[in-house]
């Protein structure tokens, strides 16, 4: 269980510079210790003492912005934290809250795919608004209110240590995003490509044949795949287990696709009608030799980097 202590240094040092925090922790955390000791010499209980410490010391916010040399602006000292803890809480939810809704919306009334990009520029319109009117709210109670009482600060505010993953949110979401935009282009190609015949029909860049079997089985292995991201998110390291895995779905995805590639069956033959140079044989062979050499490229460097990851981790 973190100590109080513990959760104050963190609360701390996540404001300030990363090559300050080794010296800061070393320095607070002495300083706290002994200012504790002091109060336990005195005959005081260890546990009343630490939190006496830690409200002389107050917010951490504020000793963090010291340590730091930075200025508490924009809004001003007084309501400074306040409005940035309230910023950052509705900024958290509520634009991607809005957006979703939108794209729901939209999907419900035939707009396809273009919906996606509607919600994304609503949801960016809505952290715009928020920002703006918080901030002149907060402006004008400063000017207003200049010595508003707020709630003091307590020790018992304070975060639990965040727990340190060796895989982050942000490569996590990042990967789970592209595979869903990969299964969601596969179906989507179908309807709607960049290629269409001479009556303006549209013409699928993968074979339609494929469906039969091969591209169901590779929206399967990227489902698999995006599963795989959220467990090993969740377990927060990698391991042995975790690569060998992996590298199971990495094959499962890359063997059928180069295969596809190197015998002429990835793309839609149609495509012949509007390309004209696809319908020579040694044009379509060389292009399929790029689309194998390029996904074997991806598949071999993925395999090194997550390799040197799991060894790292693991030793």
């Amino acid at each position: 269980m973190n100590t109080l202590t513990d959760r104050y240094l963190a609360a701390t040092l996540r404001s300030v510079p990363t090559q300050r925090r080794n010296e800061i922790a070393n320095e607070l955390r002495a300083s706290i210790e002994d200012m504790i000791e002091d109060r336990a010499g005195g005959g005081q209980d260890t546990t009343t003492a630490e939190r006496e410490v830690l409200t002389e010391l107050g917010n951490p916010d504020l000793l963090a912005a010291q340590y730091a040399d930075r200025r508490l602006q924009l809004i001003g000292p007084t309501y400074y934290l306040v409005w940035l803890r309230l910023l950052k809480l509705l900024l958290s939810f509520i634009p991607a809250l809005v957006g979703t809704i939108v794209a729901i919306v939209d999907v419900a009334e035939g707009k396809g795919f273009g919906a996606i990009g509607t919600g994304i520029v609503v949801a960016l319109h809505v952290t715009v608004h928020i920002a703006f009117w918080l901030t002149l709210t907060f402006a004008l109670i400063e000017r207003s209110q200049p010595t508003m009482d707020l709630p003091g600060w307590t020790v018992d505010q304070l975060p639990d240590v965040p727990v340190h993953k060796d895989v982050s949110l942000v490569d996590t979401i990042a990967s789970v995003a592209m595979l869903v935009l990969t299964i969601g282009y596969l179906p989507f190609q179908h309807y709607q490509s960049w290629v269409h015949g001479n009556d303006g029909d549209n013409i699928p860049i993968l074979d339609p044949a494929l469906w039969s079997f091969w591209l169901p089985a590779l929206i399967v292995v990227l489902v698999a795949t995006v599963i795989f991201e959220i467990v090993k998110y969740r377990i927060g390291r990698w391991n042995w287990a975790l690569f060998g895995t992996k590298a199971l779905l990495n094959l499962a995805f890359t063997v059928p696709v180069l295969w596809l590639a190197l015998s002429d069956r990835l793309l839609n033959p149609a495509l012949a009608e509007r390309l004209s140079w696809l319908a020579e044989t040694d044009n379509r062979n060389t292009l399929g030799a790029f689309i194998a050499v390029g996904v074997a490229v991806v598949l071999i460097w993925d395999l090194i980097d997550t390799a040197i990851k799991t060894r790292r981790q693991t030793a």
